[in-house]
C-alpha cells in the first residue's frame, strides 16, 4: 500500500488527526484515549504554551480516501539548545499494519527535518516533557496511564525495520501498596526530619496554594530537579500557569505533600492521584454528555484500586539524603486508608537508579518499558 501524505492545514483536518487513534485503538482493552479537549489545546498554536520555543507539522497518511496513519513533526529550540543538537522529534505517531505507511509518515518528519537545518529524527517524544513519549516496547497486556502512550506490539518492529535504534529507555513499576507503612521508610524520615531540620507540609485547598505561590515553587523545583534528565527543556512561566490552571483543581490534596527545611524552603515535592485510566476508557474521551461523570467519580467518590505517582522532584543538593522517605511516610498511610491496592509509577530512566533504589522496600514488579528511536538525517 502506498499512500499520500498530506500536511495538515484545517482545523477539521486538525480534528481527524486527533481523532485517528480512537478509531485505531477502538475496543483495546489496555489503551488510554486521551482528553479530546487537553489534546487538541496541545495541538493548537494559540492554546499551548509550548509554541512560545517550538514549532511543528502535522502530517496525515491517506489511502482510497482513509486514513491510515497520522504523525507530528515538532523541533523544540529550548531543548536542542540545552543538549547542542539540532534534533527533528517525532510524536503522536500511528498507523495500521503497513510497513509503506509508516515509512511514509517518517520520511515526512524526515524530510520537514531537513528543510530546517535538523540532523537527527528522535521519537517518540512530545513538545516537552510534559507531554507522553516514549514508544511502548514491552507491557503489551498491561493497562496503560492516562500519562503514557500505548501502542500496538507491531510499532517498534516497524521503527526497527526502517533503521531507527534506541536512544533511551524508560521503565514502568507497579508497586504494591503495604498493609502498614514498611519500618525502614519510618525510621529513615525520622532520621532524615532530625538530622536536615525536614518537616512535611500540607495543603488544605487549591486557593491557599494559589494565595501561597507554591504552585509556582512547585514546578520551579520540578525544574530543578529535571533538568539534567534526558531531552528535559524547562518549563516556561506560559506552561506553569496552565499546569497551575488546569492541574491542580482535580488534585486530592491530601495525595500531594511538599518538604520544607528550616527556612520554610521547598526542597522535595510528590504529587500522586487516583488512576483516571478505566474512568477515561468509559468517557471514550469526551468530558460531555456524560465523561465529566466517570472522571468525577474515580476522583472523589468510587476510587480505582490503582493510583497513579505523577512526580517526585527533589532539590539537587538533598537528593540522596533520605528525602524521599519523608515523602512515602507520609503517603502510604493515605493511600492505606483510601483502600488502594496498587501504585503506578510514570516512566523513568531505566539508568536512573537512584530513582529505582526508593521502591527498595515496597513489593513491586517492572511491568512496562518504552523506547526513544533516533535516526542520523542524511
Amino acid at each position: 500500500m502506498i499512500p499520500t501524505i498530506h500536511k495538515v492545514t484545517t482545523k477539521k483536518e486538525l480534528k481527524k488527526f486527533a481523532r485517528f487513534n480512537y478509531e485505531l485503538y477502538k475496543g483495546n482493552p489496555y489503551s488510554v484515549p486521551d482528553l479530546y479537549s487537553d489534546i487538541m489545546k496541545t495541538f493548537r498554536r494559540d492554546k499551548n504554551p509550548a509554541y512560545e520555543f517550538c514549532e511543528s507539522e502535522f502530517f496525515l497518511a491517506y489511502h482510497d480516501g482513509k486514513i491510515v496513519g497520522r504523525v507530528a513533526a515538532i523541533i523544540n529550540h529550548r531543548a536542542n539548545t540545552t543538549w547542542n543538537k539540532r534534533a527533528v522529534r517525532f510524536g503522536w505517531i500511528d498507523f495500521i499494519d503497513d510497513l509503506d505507511v509508516s515509512r511514509a509518515l517518517l520520511d515526512a518528519v524526515e524530510q520537514w527535518g531537513r528543510e530546517h537545518g535538523m540532523t537527527t529524527m528522535e521519537g517518540p517524544l512530545g513538545f516537552t516533557d510534559m507531554d507522553a513519549e516514549g514508544m511502548l516496547i514491552e507491557g503489551f497486556e498491561e493497562l496503560s496511564t492516562m500519562a503514557t502512550i500505548y501502542n500496538y506490539p507491531y510499532y517498534p518492529h516497524h521503527l526497527e525495520q526502517l533503521g531507527l535504534t534506541k536512544m533511551a529507555d524508560w521503565i514502568e513499576m507497579q508497586l504494591k501498596v503495604p498493609e502498614r507503612l514498611p519500618e525502614q521508610y519510618e525510621k529513615i524520615a525520622r532520621i532524615v526530619k532530625e538530622r536536615l531540620k525536614l518537616h512535611v507540609r500540607k495543603f488544605k485547598s487549591v486557593k491557599e496554594i494559589r494565595r501561597t505561590g507554591l504552585g509556582y515553587k512547585i514546578f520551579d523545583l520540578v525544574n530543578e530537579a529535571y533538568k539534567p534528565l534526558f531531552g528535559y527543556s524547562e518549563m516556561t512561566k506560559g506552561q506553569i500557569d496552565q499546569y497551575i490552571k488546569e492541574y491542580l483543581p482535580i488534585l486530592d490534596l491530601e495525595m500531594v505533600t511538599l518538604v520544607e527545611n528550616e527556612q520554610n524552603e521547598l526542597v522535595g515535592v510528590g504529587i500522586s492521584m487516583a488512576s483516571l485510566s478505566t474512568a477515561l476508557q468509559r468517557a471514550k474521551g469526551k468530558l460531555w454528555p456524560f465523561g465529566w461523570w466517570h472522571l468525577l467519580k474515580a476522583l472523589f467518590i468510587k476510587r480505582p484500586p490503582i493510583l497513579d505517582l505523577l512526580l517526585i522532584a527533589i532539590k539537587p543538593e538533598y537528593q540522596g539524603k533520605g528525602v524521599n522517605a519523608i515523602m512515602f511516610a507520609d503517603l502510604i498511610p493515605i493511600y492505606i486508608a483510601k483502600g488502594f491496592e496498587w501504585g503506578e509509577t510514570n516512566p523513568e530512566l531505566e539508568v536512573n537508579e537512584k530513582i529505582q533504589s526508593q521502591w527498595q522496600y515496597l513489593e513491586s514488579r517492572v511491568h512496562k518499558r518504552r523506547r526513544c528511536y533516533a535516526k542520523e538525517i542524511k
